[in-house]
């Protein structure tokens, strides 16, 4: 690990957030990627701190992903790794198989629940795989997990489904990242509730200073 790789928190709930955009034609400039873009606009929308970002733009080979979602763990320090793209059942998806390959735990409530929210939307989205995991080193935790391609997809997985006045229908995943952070060691995070409201139960709840 060298110093210069790994982002330094400007302050103790400093949220550091690996995004990784795993696509063959945008790695090789045949198209501009729009997966990362998306998760930035999001994430700085959705959370009342924004967060430091390291990104990373690669083809669909396993053992480069693999390679940087151990990176950004272990070497840049990273809370929370989102990826997007590789996640279908074509031959060359494979961000699931190379996220569960540097995986400690694995969280099947996230896929399932991904799953849930793109299937009110269309039918296909049995056809996704994604995954999430903690991965864990002797003195940092993190929490990776694989989103969709498509920038509205993205959205709608993190944010969930809501009613014409804004009251949710189905949650989002963002909603339980928080507090799944809290019990991983990470930074304490706080979410806009028009976007995407928090879950913790009360005990976990920190009081306003």
């Amino acid at each position: 690990m060298t110093e210069s790789s790994r982002l330094l928190r400007r302050h103790p709930d400093d949220l550091l957030v690996g995004l990784v955009s795993v696509s063959d034609r945008a790695s090789s400039g045949v198209y501009e990627d729009q997966g990362i873009p998306a998760l930035q606009e999001w994430l700085n929308g959705a959370l009342v701190n924004a967060p430091q970002f390291a990104t990373r733009l690669i083809p669909d080979e396993a053992q480069a992903i693999s390679a940087a979602l151990a990176e950004l763990v272990d070497e840049v320090g990273c809370d929370l790794v989102l990826t997007t793209g590789g996640t279908g059942p074509a031959r060359r998806d494979v961000t699931p198989e190379a996220t569960l390959a540097v995986a400690t735990k694995e969280m099947p409530g996230f896929g399932e629940q991904m799953r849930q929210i793109s299937l009110k939307f269309v039918p296909t989205a049995i056809l996704s795989r994604q995954v999430a995991v903690i991965r864990e080193t002797p003195d940092h935790a993190a929490l990776i997990i694989n989103l969709p391609g498509q920038p509205k997809a993205i959205r709608e997985t993190l944010e969930g489904l809501k009613d014409a006045e804004g009251k949710p229908l189905v949650p989002g995943v963002f909603a339980a990242v928080p507090y799944c952070i809290d019990l991983i060691g990470g930074p304490y995070i706080e979410t806009r509730d028009e976007i995407v409201k928090a879950f913790r139960p009360k005990s976990a709840i920190r009081s306003a200073s």
